[in-house]
């Protein structure tokens, strides 16, 4: 009989997967916890969340009880004109938690949708008050997502240049590197002076997909204040860093500015089901609430305020709020700050950062740190011949877990990565 590897094999094609390279998958028949378990019954501690959107564990009985409860009353409804609790309920619990003033969710399916969600609000937005202002400024090493409009707003690199000539114009300014944050802080005053920026769109204090590149909230603060000044819009992408993974709730809470608009998805519905959502002021709502049918946002998906995301969404809050869940976060985080001190002394590390529940090494290969750096591979077969699901970006690994992992299932990874440093230490290895 075949595999689940052998069929998957000849019928799939995965994502950012070279397949004559690595052209075999694992197959994975079940999950629990922060265990994921192959059709070999080995298992792998998951300690990148599935790409960072696993917030309590896999197949928590909470959110699986909610999703069967719901599909037996209402699967699917279109969204344009109709509506129904979840979406309701799932809006009315979200926008009081979220940083800013935000009053009105517009819902999608993915992190990608979200940020087109709210390019496209920011451009109109203008366009709605008869002003003209058109142009997006990003951090020049921001990924927000794979979708034309999200690569537009990130950074060159190979994500992007098969379709270099396809992507819109964006401002750019400078990553805060530490000790020359007053370099973006400059870039970004010089573009906005020239008044004709829609919006400027970040990643708050982490920047995932470039390799988890961290920066302190006081700049996130200047950036936010100097958009303030010359009115232009804020979007904060908070897809990854959203719910918790920087401590707080949301990264934006850790300043006193505040956004325009927030995407989120990922962790919104504890990585159950696909669900995106572009929270914005009403300022933004009133722009487009006219009499005039062309001042309209027309964007829309098939499954808009599906009622079983929806669902999902809201028992992930529930567990999310909890005591029980809070304290997960802290002892994450002072683990990692622990084991972060334990590592120091290696010289095989570059640099090491941690934000909230996100820590991530980067690892001195001797070449630059690039996401197809030559140990990439090496390092990802590394983990999983030791049973950690840890997908590194480039030469730089990173632990960012469910919440629900365990001391031992942590020290399992730690022990892992302190394995790797020592070997990567040596002259030479086999």
């Amino acid at each position: 009989m075949s595999t689940l590897k052998q069929r998957d094999s000849k019928v799939i094609w995965h994502p950012y997967t070279q397949m004559k390279i690595w052209p075999e998958a694992i197959g994975i028949v079940s999950g629990k916890g922060a265990i994921i378990t192959d059709e070999d019954g080995r298992d792998y501690i998951d300690a990148g969340s599935s790409w960072w959107v696993n917030l309590h564990g896999h197949s928590h009985p909470h959110i699986a009880k909610r999703i069967s409860e719901q599909l037996l009353t209402l699967e699917h409804v279109i969204f344009a004109g109709f509506t129904h609790e979840p979406a309701v309920q799932l809006a009315e619990r979200l926008l009081p938690l979220l940083p800013g003033d935000m009053t009105k969710v517009f819902y999608s399916d993915n992190g990608s949708t979200a940020v087109e969600v709210a390019v496209k609000m920011a451009i109109q937005y203008w366009q709605n008050k008869n002003e003209r202002k058109t142009k997006i400024i990003a951090l020049d090493q921001a990924y927000h997502g794979d979708t034309f409009g999200a690569m537009s707003i990130s950074g060159r690199s190979i994500f992007t240049d098969a379709f270099a000539d396809k992507l819109f114009d964006v401002g750019t300014i400078p990553f805060p590197e530490k000790g020359a944050e007053e370099l973006s802080l400059q870039a970004l005053e010089t573009l906005l002076k020239n008044n004709d920026v829609a919006a400027f769109i970040v990643e708050p204090l982490v920047l995932g997909a470039s390799g988890m590149l961290m920066y302190d909230a006081a700049v996130l603060e200047q950036f936010f204040v100097l958009c303030k000044k010359y009115d232009t819009l804020i979007i904060a992408d908070e897809v990854m860093v959203g719910f918790g993974r920087t401590d707080s709730l949301f990264a934006c809470q850790q300043i006193e500015t505040k956004p325009d608009m927030i995407c989120l998805s990922k962790g919104l519905t504890g990585g159950t089901v696909p669900l995106g959502v572009t929270a914005c002021s009403q300022d933004i709502f009133d722009a487009f609430y006219d009499d005039d049918r062309t001042k309209t946002l027309y964007h829309g998906h098939s499954f808009t305020g599906n009622p079983v995301a929806c669902t999902a969404g809201l028992a992930s809050l529930d567990l999310l709020l909890s005591d029980e869940c809070a304290e997960s976060r802290k002892a994450i985080i002072n683990s990692h700050a622990a084991f972060r001190n334990s590592i120091q002394h290696f010289e095989s590390i570059k640099d090491i950062r941690q934000t909230g529940t996100i820590i991530a090494i980067e690892l001195e290969t001797g070449e630059g740190t690039t996401y197809n750096n030559k140990e990439r591979d090496f390092i990802y077969r590394f983990f999983l011949e030791r049973g950690i699901l840890m997908r590194p970006l480039g030469n730089i690994i990173y632990i960012l877990p469910p919440y629900c992992i365990t001391q031992d299932q942590l020290n399992k990874v730690y022990e892992a990565i302190t394995e790797l440093l020592t070997l990567l230490n040596t002259p030479t290895r086999s």
